[in-house]
């Protein structure tokens, strides 16, 4: 690591905050030593607020269905090889309840944008689980809908909602989006959760399609200008019924080093260590926590459906990461000196 390389860590590590340019150099110049020592960094930041906890969130992938056509998806609409599936509102809850049965106080609900879910079915759903259970955080992650649509989800006892921004930059947005999606509705969606009062999550995949180390440092600014509750990051895998099946995945090393950044920009961020990177890595997920992470989202759904939902290629899914394995995935964490925690894992307040 050279001075000015380490010059820049320790700036971000006291501040929180670099200019895109200097994001920019911190990414191009990094090696292991710099990994390390941000690692390092970041994992004593989130020990502050968090200790060694991992909370765990139940995910329900509840529909493949997808109205839109993202080039990188495995889900688009275009791919007609893509065995769809829907999951009734009886089936969600049911996956809940056993979420809370194995002690997870957070479900996660995702899915396509499939015109199925409209408000009323949403809300009937949200309110059923909070019916059950009202200690469960309901997250949603059901793409972009309208604010009004967000405020009736909002009051129906939705606690959280995922959306990733995917690139801080339009023109980036544009080559991975059909035309009929806009960069600055997403921005939009993002703004609504914010104000409406949710936890608000946002991410972007590492490696993607076009994705410049310019791209990489706006999404750090990004982050930190919005400041989310949440970020979730992954290497990009390609899916080989999209036009980008022949493009290179993104990268474990890239992963993990953002991991450790977002933690020092957002000290108190709920970040995910993803599927993606367990997919990339058998020990993804570990490294994901050891650069900073403290989130683990097993699966919830139905054994029969968990492989129709592929976003891309190889994905894991019936393994240590089901919900049913959480023994499994505790030991997983335990050997590398963290825990596994199941309650809500709310976003940390100020002291």
């Amino acid at each position: 690591m050279n001075d000015a390389i380490k010059a820049l860590a320790d700036r971000l590590i006291a501040t929180g905050h670099l200019s895109k340019e200097e994001y920019c150099a911190l990414i191009d110049g990094r090696d292991a030593e710099t990994a390390e020592y941000l690692a390092k960094a970041a994992v004593a930041v989130r020990q502050r607020y968090y200790g060694t906890k991992v909370f765990v969130r139940g995910l329900v992938e509840i529909s493949n269905i997808c109205k839109n056509d993202c080039t990188y998806c495995g889900i688009r609409r275009s791919n007609r090889n893509c065995e769809r599936y829907r999951l009734t509102a009886e089936e969600i809850v049911d996956c809940a309840v056993e979420g809370y049965r194995l002690g997870m106080r957070t479900v996660v609900l995702q899915g396509g944008e499939d015109r199925h879910f409209t408000d009323d079915v949403v809300c009937g759903i949200v309110r059923s689980i909070k019916g059950k259970h009202p200690d469960m955080a309901v997250t949603l992650s059901l793409g972009e809908r309208s604010r009004e649509s967000y405020r009736a989800l909002r009051e129906a006892g939705a606690d959280r909602y995922l959306l990733r921004h995917e690139t801080a930059s339009e023109e980036h947005y544009g080559k991975l989006h059909p035309p009929e999606m806009s960069y600055q509705n997403r921005m939009r969606c993002l703004r609504d959760l914010k104000e409406l009062g949710y936890q608000t999550g946002c991410g972007f995949m590492v490696g993607s399609p076009y994705q410049t180390t310019e791209n990489l440092a706006g999404d750090l600014a990004f982050v930190e200008a919005f400041q989310p509750e949440m970020c979730g990051i992954g290497p990009f895998i390609p899916h080989h019924e999209t036009p980008f099946a022949n493009e290179p995945a993104g990268s474990v090393e890239l992963t993990c080093f953002l991991l450790s950044i977002i933690r020092l920009i957002s000290p108190k961020v709920l970040l995910p260590a993803t599927t993606a990177l367990g997919t990339m890595h058998p020990q993804g997920r570990e490294l994901g926590i050891l650069a900073g992470a403290n989130v683990l989202m097993p699966n919830l759904s139905p054994v029969g459906v968990r492989k129709q939902y592929e976003l891309y290629d190889n994905k894991i899914c019936t393994g240590e990461e089901s919900a049913q394995c959480i023994a499994c995935l505790a030991a997983r964490v335990a050997a590398i000196g963290y825990e596994i925690v199941t309650d809500r894992g709310d976003f940390a307040k100020d002291e």
